[in-house]
C-alpha cells in the first residue's frame, strides 16, 4: 500500500457561533491547564484551521465514511469539532489527565464524541515502533484503546494527528500499515500547515 497526497480546496468560512463558543471555552480550559503545568508535553494546535479543513472534508466526497479518530487527542478539541461536523468521532490519548479533560469538555457541550485513555499504536505494531527510532512522547504502553472503543484501526475513515517532528515518519507508516484501504490521514505540522493523504494500493510497474 502507499499514501498519496490529496488536494482539498479549503475556502475559509465564518466560524459558526456554537463552534466559536466551544473554541473559546476550550482555549480557556487549556490556558488554565497549561498554567498549572500539569502535562509538559501538551501543545495546542490550530483549532480554527482544523475546523476549516474538517468542514471542507465533511462537505466533500473524499471520505469513504463518517468514522473519525484523533490519534493523540490531547484536550479532544479536534475530535469534538469533528463531532460537531457530524463525523462519528472518537479520540485516543495516552495521558490520563488529558483524556479526562477531553471527556469533560465533550460532555459539557453534549457532544457525541468518545475518548479513551491509551496508545493509538495498533496492537502488534509495538516492535516496529521500537525499532524505527526513539521519540519525545510516543509510547506503545496502553494498547487496549481499540479494544475499549470496540473498533480496529482499519475501521477509521479519517484519522487526525499532530505528530512531533520525530514522530511524523512513524505516524505515516503506522497509518499505511494498519489503516483501512481508502482511509484518509490528516496531519497538522504547525501554523496553517495541514496535510491530507489517502491510503491506496501501490501500483506495480509492468
Amino acid at each position: 500500500m502507499a499514501l498519496v497526497d490529496l488536494n482539498l480546496p479549503v475556502e475559509p468560512v465564518a466560524i459558526p457561533p456554537d463552534v466559536r463558543r466551544f473554541l473559546r471555552e476550550a482555549d480557556r480550559r487549556i490556558d488554565e491547564f497549561q498554567a498549572a503545568g500539569r502535562v509538559t508535553g501538551f501543545v495546542p494546535g490550530n483549532y480554527e484551521g482544523a475546523f476549516q479543513v474538517l468542514r471542507a472534508l465533511a462537505g466533500s466526497t473524499l471520505p469513504r465514511g463518517p468514522r473519525f479518530c484523533e490519534w493523540g487527542s490531547g484536550f479532544g478539541v479536534v475530535a469534538s469539532l469533528a463531532a460537531m461536523l457530524d463525523f462519528d468521532s472518537c479520540g485516543i490519548e495516552i495521558d490520563g489527565e488529558l483524556a479526562a479533560e477531553a471527556r469533560r469538555l465533550g460532555d459539557d457541550f453534549e457532544l457525541a464524541v468518545e475518548f479513551v485513555h491509551g496508545s493509538f499504536v495498533p496492537p502488534g505494531a509495538e516492535s516496529r515502533v521500537h525499532t524505527a527510532g526513539s521519540y519525545s512522547w510516543l509510547t506503545t504502553e496502553g494498547d487496549q484503546a481499540y479494544e475499549e472503543l470496540g473498533l480496529d484501526p482499519d475501521d477509521m475513515d479519517v484519522v487526525f494527528a499532530y505528530p512531533w517532528p520525530d514522530e511524523e515518519g512513524i505516524t505515516g507508516e503506522l497509518f499505511d500499515r494498519h489503516g483501512g484501504d481508502g482511509a484518509i490521514l490528516v496531519t497538522f505540522h504547525g501554523e496553517n500547515d495541514f496535510r491530507l493523504r489517502r491510503k491506496v494500493e501501490r501500483r506495480t510497474r509492468r
